[in-house]
Parts: structure tokens; C-alpha cells; sequence
């Protein structure tokens, strides 16, 4: 059984012990073969081998490899993830608002939705409060921009959230974006934190927006 599945499953397996999310948009073929009920058991069963287990986010649309059992040294691991996604919450929110409303749009981005970069930077642009948003957003430490121009901010802004895999740019040549399932995941742990801790980050994030748009 662990050498079948090792020799079918091993790059999907070995992605998911990378800590990558896997969805439709990342790894279409690695989704596919989630979605069957057998390959999870498959690679359920030998991940439980070494204390990891296949999660899910997004409703069973995003996979992710998690510890089985939470030891000292794992409890460590996972409180150590959960600060760097707390101190990357703030902008993260921010840029997910300010992409809502330069596009005009109803529901928060999700994974598979396109952004079009040039259009983006051309609303922001024309817009001094999301210039004011996206310059705030840029400066954050996660982002790190020291400039004070617009395409040199959403540029930098942009390829930092594709190395931290929120956003995938399927061809160089096109200013194209697609977002991944990494956002359905974080998400889920933004939900997690308001309902243990009452933040409500979310409407803080969007409140603030709103406050800088009037």
C-alpha cells in the first residue's frame, strides 16, 4: 500500500508536506485526484504514518496537510504559522477590501477569480482614497515598498502575494493574476479568530475602507 501510493501519489504527496494548498488553480490534476474518495484514503493512510493528516478548507475545494497528533514540538510549529498569518492579517485584509471596491465588487475575492493589474491600477489611480489605501498597504511591513509611486507599490504588492501564494500568475507576458485557494484558507482562520476572540477583522478592515472612500 505505501509503495503504490508513493509511486503514484508522491509529488502530490511531497507538495502537501511543502506546506502548498492545493486547489483547482495551483495543481488542477493534484485537486482532481483529492476530489476521489479513494486517493484520500490512500494518502490519509501514509500521511498518518509520519502524524500528518490531509485537511481541507474552502467547503472540500483546497487540501492541505496538517499534524495528526499535537506534540510539544508541533504545538510549537502551528503556533508559530498562526502569528506570521495574525501579523500578515491586517494588510492582507486591507488589499482584499481595497481589491472588493476598486473593482466593484460584491463579495470578497475567491479562489479562481482573475485580476486584471492594469485595470486595478488604473481605478486606483483615478481614485485618490485608493491611492491613499494602497500606499498604507504597500508600506506594511509584509509588503515592505518604499516608494511613493503607484506602479512601483501594486508591482511589488502583487509578486509578494504570489510568493506567499494567495495569487498565481499563470503567464509572464500578461499582467493577469488568478487567486488561489491559500484565500479561502485564510478565510476561514480570519472566521476562526473573530468568533474565539470577537476581532471582527473583517468589518474592521472594511469600516476603515469606507471611512478613507467618503
Amino acid at each position: 500500500m505505501t509503495e503504490s501510493v508513493l509511486v503514484g501519489q508522491g509529488a502530490l504527496i511531497e507538495s502537501l508536506l511543502r506546506g502548498e494548498f492545493i486547489c483547482k488553480t495551483t495543481n488542477e490534476d493534484g485537486w482532481r485526484a483529492l476530489k476521489s474518495a479513494n486517493t484520500r484514503e490512500q494518502i490519509e493512510s501514509y500521511l498518518n504514518q509520519i502524524n500528518r493528516t490531509l485537511a481541507q478548507a474552502g467547503e472540500g475545494e483546497v487540501f492541505f496537510c496538517g499534524y495528526l497528533q499535537l506534540g510539544e514540538r508541533e504545538r510549537k510549529v502551528i503556533s508559530q504559522q498562526f502569528r506570521d498569518i495574525c501579523n500578515a492579517l491586517t494588510p492582507l485584509v486591507e488589499w482584499l477590501v481595497l481589491v472588493q471596491e476598486a473593482n466593484g465588487q460584491d463579495a470578497p475575492l475567491s479562489e479562481g477569480a482573475a485580476i486584471r493589474l492594469t485595470e486595478l491600477q488604473s481605478r486606483i489611480e483615478d481614485t485618490p482614497a485608493f491611492k491613499e489605501a494602497l500606499a498604507k498597504i504597500s508600506h506594511y511591513r509584509l509588503f515592505g515598498s518604499t516608494s511613493s509611486q503607484v506602479d512601483a507599490q501594486i508591482k511589488l504588492v502583487f509578486k509578494r502575494l504570489v510568493e506567499l501564494g494567495y495569487l498565481l500568475r499563470p503567464n509572464l507576458e500578461k499582467q493577469i493574476y488568478i487567486a488561489t485557494g491559500k484565500l479561502d484558507y485564510l478565510y476561514e482562520v480570519i472566521r476562526f479568530i473573530d468568533e474565539t476572540e470577537g476581532l471582527s477583522l473583517e468589518l474592521q478592515a472594511e469600516t476603515a475602507t469606507q471611512r478613507e472612500l467618503m
